[in-house]
């Protein structure tokens, strides 16, 4: 699958489109006139500061002016106050009607800019009953770790999964890599940092790096860690690098300790793409890679100081 597929679902909702849909957003008022149901991609959401009405008086209106029969893709932004209260409730709503969203497809959990509530402060909670409500779900993507759980599952169809956080929960890394997704091509994780919960190890990660579980995948992303050296030393010599199209190693303090585990570990020639922009890898090592992955599409954009003491992640709060 080609990793451009899934351009439109990172940070570029702003741009009006998702799922290769345009974005529509949910009636705020009755006499509004709409599109085609299935001719859009629909955000649903409330101010996070002083809401004129509920995130649930919302829903229901949109439960009752659009054919939800025929709803592909759903955007969920700002449920009030979603630094403190979490998105159980959302969650709930969203699987109590679940048989009215038979045509659902792709859904977005959380799609807030750091204007309305930052990665960090973004409240989570168990997004299992998604998967489990709606068993024809091809794409599910998560924005926002604190309080992020996630249980063991199998699902059939889900083809893109994605989780955005500033820290990702361990158990949640874990979770992913203990599921049984026979469709999934597209997993992406944002590990993020400690201090935003983002607790996961390398040994967290061993049920994803296997593959076992993932016969389907083409595309892994273990971005935005604070330990991505050690990420990349595993993932150097993980069986499910093998079957892989793209594999992104970007957004974390990358530097040329991991670029080296990267080029002696297993071949990556077979890859069509590498994506490890914002890095902190020397020029020469950068070339290195260059030369060493000639056939491979390589992005080494947004090079940090690797001589700068104090190193960051790209996303974190």
């Amino acid at each position: 699958m080609d990793h451009s597929e899934f351009n439109d679902s990172v940070g570029n909702l702003s741009e009006g489109a998702y799922a290769g849909l345009p974005i529509a957003h949910a009636p705020e008022e009755d006499g509004e006139e709409l599109p085609a149901a299935d001719r859009a991609a629909w955000r649903i959401a409330v101010e996070t500061y002083d809401p004129e009405e509920t995130f649930e008086e919302r829903f229901a209106r949109f439960l009752a002016r659009v054919d939800t029969t025929q709803v592909k893709a759903l955007i969920i932004g700002g449920w009030a106050e979603a630094y403190e209260e979490d998105s159980s409730a959302v969650v709930r709503l969203l699987t109590g009607d679940a048989a009215r969203f038979p045509a659902l497809r792709s859904l977005f959990l959380g799609a807030m800019e750091s204007e309305e509530c930052e990665i960090s402060w973004i409240q989570q909670s168990d997004v299992t009953p998604l998967l489990e409500a709606f068993p024809l779900l091809e794409r599910l993507e998560v924005r926002g770790g604190s309080g992020l759980e996630l249980r063991p599952v199998r699902h059939e169809a889900l083809r893109t999964l994605r989780f955005e956080t500033g820290g990702l929960p361990a158990g949640v890394v874990r979770a992913v890599g203990a599921c049984e997704f026979p469709a999934l091509e597209h997993l992406e994780l944002w590990l993020g940092v400690s201090d935003y919960g983002g607790d996961a190890t390398v040994a967290d990660l061993e049920g994803i790096l296997s593959g076992e579980r993932l016969p389907a995948l083409r595309h892994l992303g273990l971005q935005d860690s604070e330990i991505q050296d050690e990420v990349a030393a595993a993932v150097a010599s993980a069986p499910v690098v093998a079957r892989l199209e793209s594999l992104a190693q970007s957004m974390g303090v990358l530097t040329d300790a991991g670029a080296e585990a990267l080029l002696t570990g297993q071949p990556l020639t077979h890859l069509k793409r590498l994506d490890l922009h914002h890095h902190y890898l020397s020029d020469a090592m950068a070339e290195r890679i260059r030369r060493a992955l000639p056939e491979v599409e390589i992005d080494l954009t947004e090079r940090e100081d690797p001589d700068d003491e104090w190193r960051y992640v790209a996303v974190g709060e």
